[in-house]
Parts: C-alpha cells; sequence; structure tokens
C-alpha cells in the first residue's frame, strides 16, 4: 500500500499530477481543491494518498490533508460512486462544507457538483449521516450561528458556494441572519 508520496513535481494536468520520487514517476488524480493549492512544478510536495487495484490497472489518489483523504475514503465506499465522482465532491466543496451539508442534510449543494444528481445526492447525505461530522472536529455545527442561514440566503439570491463562503467567513461569530446577510452582500458587492 501506498500511503504517502514525497518528491518533485513534474508535471500538473489537472486533475492528474506527475510526482518523481527518487526517479520513479507517480500518476496522481487529486481533487482540484488539492490541486489550487500546490507548488510549481519542480518543488517538492508531500502528498497523502490512496492507492486502487482493479483489474483494469492500478490508481493512485493523492490529496493535501488527511481530511480529504478520509472523506475520500467514505465516499468511494458509497454504492454507486466511485473514485472520479469523488474527487468531483471534493473538488466542488472542501471536507467542512461536505461535513456541514450531510449533517443539516442539504441536497441542494451537492446537486451543484457536476455529475451528482438528486437521487445521488440523497444516497450521498444517507450514507455520510453521522460519518464525517464526528471524525472531523473542525466541522462541529454551532447553534447559536447563523452563519447556515446567511449562506442558505446568499446561495437563494444566486451567488454561488464559493462566493457566500468567502463572505461568510468575514463575518464575526453569533451575528444576527439579517446583519450578516447585510454585511455579506456589502462584501460581495465590492469584489
Amino acid at each position: 500500500m501506498i500511503g504517502r508520496l514525497t518528491g518533485i513535481l513534474l508535471e500538473k494536468n489537472p486533475p492528474q499530477l506527475v510526482v518523481d520520487v527518487q526517479g520513479i514517476g507517480y500518476e496522481v488524480d487529486v481533487p482540484m481543491s488539492t490541486f489550487y493549492n500546490l507548488p510549481a512544478n519542480g518543488e517538492k510536495v508531500t502528498l497523502l494518498t490512496h492507492f486502487v487495484v482493479r483489474e483494469d490497472g492500478h490508481f493512485l489518489y493523492g490529496f493535501s490533508s488527511a481530511a480529504e483523504r478520509f472523506a475520500f475514503r467514505h465516499l468511494i465506499k458509497i454504492s454507486g460512486i466511485g473514485a472520479r465522482m469523488a474527487l468531483a465532491v471534493l473538488s466542488g466543496l472542501s471536507v467542512d462544507d461536505l461535513a456541514q451539508s450531510v449533517a443539516r442534510q442539504e441536497v441542494g449543494r451537492l446537486i451543484k457538483i457536476p455529475g451528482i444528481g438528486k437521487k445521488t445526492a440523497e444516497r450521498l447525505l444517507l450514507e455520510l449521516k453521522g460519518k464525517l461530522a464526528d471524525a472531523l472536529p473542525s466541522a462541529a455545527l454551532s447553534v447559536e450561528d447563523n452563519r447556515h442561514d446567511i449562506l442558505n440566503a446568499l446561495l437563494a439570491l444566486g451567488y454561488n458556494d464559493r462566493e457566500a463562503a468567502a463572505a461568510g467567513n468575514l463575518l464575526p461569530a453569533g451575528i444576527s441572519t439579517s446583519d450578516g446577510i447585510r454585511q455579506a452582500l456589502k462584501v460581495l458587492s465590492k469584489s
């Protein structure tokens, strides 16, 4: 089993990388969240990996964090969700956002990911319920925090997940829903 690679990043062609480890070039598929945080070609890189052996080939998947690899491993256990779709989910949502979507049973956020329909999203939410939030303390939900309502309001107004999340991250903890929406809209109008 290959659990981690440390080497020189040779090539970046989304979503695939080639990492040179002492003269051997490993092809590694990564989610876009990992891809965007990679160093330049020729620089040292370390990836946590998941190795899959199937009758049609050997496949190596890489992640910048243990949380991403953990979520990937849970996603591929779900019937009908292969490695490509799991990478698409992790490319469309951060692990924390995925855990929050699962905890809140938000089908709407998952169906925005290319290749995920309503039935697949519902199956993901059902199968992952209680598995991600419990294992990832950073995904714990705060009862007094109104960010969920603020985020949903921004999404309803037509902003995408990344814009809404970026604006929501700038808000102080414990802000009321109406004040949060107002402040988030001000932030979004300036960008």
